[in-house]
This record gives structure tokens, sequence and C-alpha cells, in this order.
């Protein structure tokens, strides 16, 4: 059964992530890339990698995908209010596919309660938050730090110029 799951959030993903590509709304576009990450997800409940899958909702699907519909909706106002009145039928189908996803999401995570068959001794901490964690502080803690360091001189450069922005607006008026 499990792979039956598989192909079915194997096939979703693909279509969801050609389905952004080729779709010409922008909210549209930004509501297949959720699903997608939503899919793999799911994949990734299969693979029993519960952090993994619970990172994938919660930072991508979650707070980045929330961050880009806020930019797109305040940059499209006008598009979206046309999209409320035309578009009665992709509401009804945005309905349905978020019912199969939900079904999937459920179906996911009974292989959490051993609904699914047992993986391998050797591979039961692979994705786990130990074996992440292990790996990242390990490994790659050099990437890690070099990565902590870029990500904090990027937060300090962005203020510099929205400081600098804003006293050179306060000048001119």
């Amino acid at each position: 059964m499990d792979i039956y799951a598989f192909v079915l959030l194997a096939v979703l993903a693909i279509a969801s992530a050609l389905g952004m590509i080729l779709n010409k709304n922008t909210i549209n576009s930004a509501l297949l890339l959720v699903v997608n990450m939503v899919s793999i997800a799911g994949i990734y409940l299969l693979l029993q990698a519960q952090f993994l899958a619970l990172i994938q909702i919660l930072v991508y699907a979650g707070a980045i995908m929330v961050l880009f519909l806020f930019v797109i909706m305040l940059l499209n106002v006008d598009e979206e209010e046309s999209l409320l009145d035309t578009f009665r039928i992709k509401y009804m189908l945005a309905f349905l596919l978020g019912v199969i996803i939900f079904g999937q999401i459920l179906y996911s995570l009974g292989g959490v309660t051993d609904m699914l068959p047992e993986i391998s001794s050797e591979m039961l901490y692979v994705g786990t938050v130990e074996a992440v964690g292990d790996v990242l502080y390990t490994d790659f803690l050099y990437a890690f730090e070099l990565t902590a360091i870029l990500l904090t001189a990027a937060v300090v450069g962005a203020l510099m110029v929205a400081q600098y922005k804003a006293k050179n607006s306060e000048g001119t008026e």
C-alpha cells in the first residue's frame, strides 16, 4: 500500500510543480507551490523522516508561503478582486484537491502508528532530530557556522539599507 501512496504523492508533486511553472496567475502558482511542499512532506513521512516532514510543513509551507502570498497580494490587489468574480470552478477544484491532500496526510500519519511496513534497523534513525543534529553539528559544522554568519551579515546589511533610505526620505521632506 505504501507504494501506491508514494506514487500518488510523487505524481501530485510533479503535477503541482508543472502547474506552478505553467500558470500565469501568481496566486495560483504560489498555492500550487504549497501543494508541492505538502506532497513532499508526505513523501518524507513515508520515508519515516518525521522531523523533515514537520520542518517542511512548518517552515516552508507555513511561514515562507505566508510571506510569499502576502507580498503577491500586496502587489496585485486589482488582479485578486477579478479572480473572485470569474473563477468559481477553481474554488471547487481547490476544495477537492485539499480533501485529497488531507487524506494523503492522514494516510502518511498512519505510518507513525505502524500501519505501514517496518523499515530496517539500519534506517531507524535516518531523518530523526537526533540524526539531523548529529550530522549538522559534526560533519557540517563549518558550513552551518558560515551560513549563520552570512545570514547575520545579510540582516545587518538590510537594516543599514533601510535606515539609509529612511534618513534620505526624511531629509527630502
